[in-house]
């Protein structure tokens, strides 16, 4: 394995055999003093063409301009398996603009952007004024031969054995279209680097969001000349290790949403302690699943399924994700604590699931964790006792060890995880309420981001680039490419949504 000057990276994991070293001539260019990094030229053409963007919901779409750039699955053979690249620009209003565009990065890991950007275009239509949107669907995502494959939801996987969960994972890695060694980070941000180069572009500027943080560090690091500004929303700083935590950030960000309750008097007046509710439910369906009659939030049509233990659960984590939703957990956890109404809960719970389930793809999402995660899990600073105490416990940690266990480890810089050294402008985003993502992740990254500001907002879960002003604040920051002078007071004027007291909603 070559060394770190050397910008060297292995391919470790069941069956790979001997570290492979890169290509000679990185090693010549990091031995001649050489600044930044480089990757091959364009493999193929990108040629572009009218097309547009649909939500996943069919509920917009819209204009860009869509091709594929053609690279190699595995970089170190470019002769090998070639895959396709789904690219996507969404020009700019004004052509004469600086020239420098967005890279918007996605989520998950799993999502694929373009996808994610017809989800929020609006927020970034300032932007768009005067810079082109760039959009590419990372490897194993969306159009970029996604790594699909059945898998059931995490309620599913509640009741099974270690055995179980081994043998649906070797079933999925039978069904993926590629081999998922080559689908991680390090090796996507090579694909962002030559999509830039494909398209003409000089320096960029980064929007990730979540995961996306990780991918817009890595190419930070690997190659800080071509990056102009960076914004992280919902930060994972390179150090942190995910799933060893992600169950006391839930509890953490419930019992914030819960106090907000407390202090809210209207909150507070109908639902007294919705801890109490949510612990009465889980020691209820602990016991045995409930049966329940609603109506599909999707279909309308009325179904009857069976509510467990992991459904709720599921539910108030994926509530908590945005204030707005958070909103409704009060409600709905007194509504089937006290009047065994579980049917409100179980339709949010279905359709958040399900909206979740069709963005993700969850082989590419298991060659990111089990090789950048996993890994690196040390039991001695896992605090067992605490996964139990919360309101998810360890299952989801339980899950991803055993999946992990058989998952080829794949391609990972020696550096991965070490702390950036960069003077880049960035600016980073948190949600004082975020359950994945907490603000001491973010204060982590600032380490080695010398050029940074971190705005948190209050009452927010993940993802901030919808509220407030936090659009126009963003557009203004990229525009600058420079904090000197930004205002951000306007971000201290953001609201978390008021609960729901009732179906009819707030109390006036």
């Amino acid at each position: 394995m070559l060394n770190r000057a050397a910008r060297g990276y292995s391919i470790r994991g069941i069956g790979t055999g001997p570290a492979v070293v890169v290509a000679l001539v990185l090693a010549l260019l990091a031995a001649a003093g050489i600044r930044g990094e480089s990757v091959p030229a364009a493999e193929s053409a990108l040629e572009l063409v009218d097309c547009r963007l649909q939500h996943p919901e069919r509920l917009q779409s819209v204009a860009a301009r869509c091709g594929f750039l053609e690279v190699a699955e595995n970089p170190d053979e470019p002769a090998g398996k070639r895959i396709r690249l789904k690219v996507a620009v969404v020009p700019a209003v004004d052509h004469s603009g600086p020239g420098d565009p967005l890279f918007v990065l996605a989520g998950g890991p799993g999502q694929a952007a373009s996808e994610f950007y017809t989800m929020l275009a609006g927020a970034f239509a300032e932007v768009r004024r005067s810079r082109d949107i760039v959009l590419v669907d990372q490897r194993g995502t969306g159009e970029s031969n996604a790594l699909s494959c059945p898998f059931p939801e995490e309620d599913e996987m509640s009741e099974m054995s270690g055995e179980q969960i081994r043998a649906l994972t070797q079933r999925c890695l039978e069904a993926l279209s590629g081999d998922p060694r080559f689908y991680t980070t390090t090796v996507a941000v090579q694909d962002l680097e030559r999509v830039r180069a494909a398209l003409g572009y000089g320096q960029i500027n980064l929007y990730g969001v979540s995961y996306g943080t990780r991918v817009a560090q890595h190419y930070l690091r690997r190659f800080p000349e071509q990056v102009r500004a960076i914004v992280l929303d919902g930060v994972v700083p390179p150090g942190q290790i995910l799933g060893v935590d992600s169950a006391l950030q839930a509890q953490r960000a419930l019992d914030l949403i819960l106090e907000r309750c407390r202090s809210a008097s209207a909150c507070h007046k109908a639902f007294p302690d919705p801890a109490a509710d949510l612990q009465k439910l889980q020691k209820a369906l602990g016991r045995a699943p409930a049966e329940v009659t609603f109506a599909d939030p999707v279909t309308a049509a009325v179904k009857t399924t069976p509510v467990q233990l992991m459904d709720v659960q599921m539910a108030v984590r994926l509530l908590s994700y945005n204030a707005s939703q958070a909103a409704l957990l009060p409600l709905l956890l007194h509504e089937g604590a006290t009047r065994g109404n579980l049917a409100p809960l179980a339709a949010q719970s279905q359709m958040i699931q399900q909206q979740l389930g069709d963005s993700l793809s969850v082989g590419m999402h298991n060659a990111v964790v089990c090789t950048e995660d996993a890994p690196y899990f040390d039991d001695s600073r896992i605090n067992r006792a605490a996964l139990e105490r919360s309101y998810l416990g360890p299952l989801q940690l339980d899950v991803l060890r055993q999946t992990c266990a058989i998952w080829p480890r794949g391609v990972i810089d020696d550096d991965f995880h070490e702390s950036l050294d960069s003077q880049v402008p960035a600016l980073l985003l948190s949600g004082s309420a975020d359950p994945v993502t907490p603000p001491a992740y973010a204060e982590q990254a600032l380490q080695g981001l010398h050029n940074a500001r971190h705005i948190v907002m209050e009452g927010q879960g993940h993802g901030q680039i919808t509220i407030g002003c936090m659009p126009r604040l963003v557009a203004r920051f990229i525009d600058r490419g420079s904090l000197e002078g930004l205002d951000v007071s306007c971000a201290r004027e953001a609201r978390a949504a008021p609960f729901f007291v009732s179906f009819s909603g707030p109390a006036p």
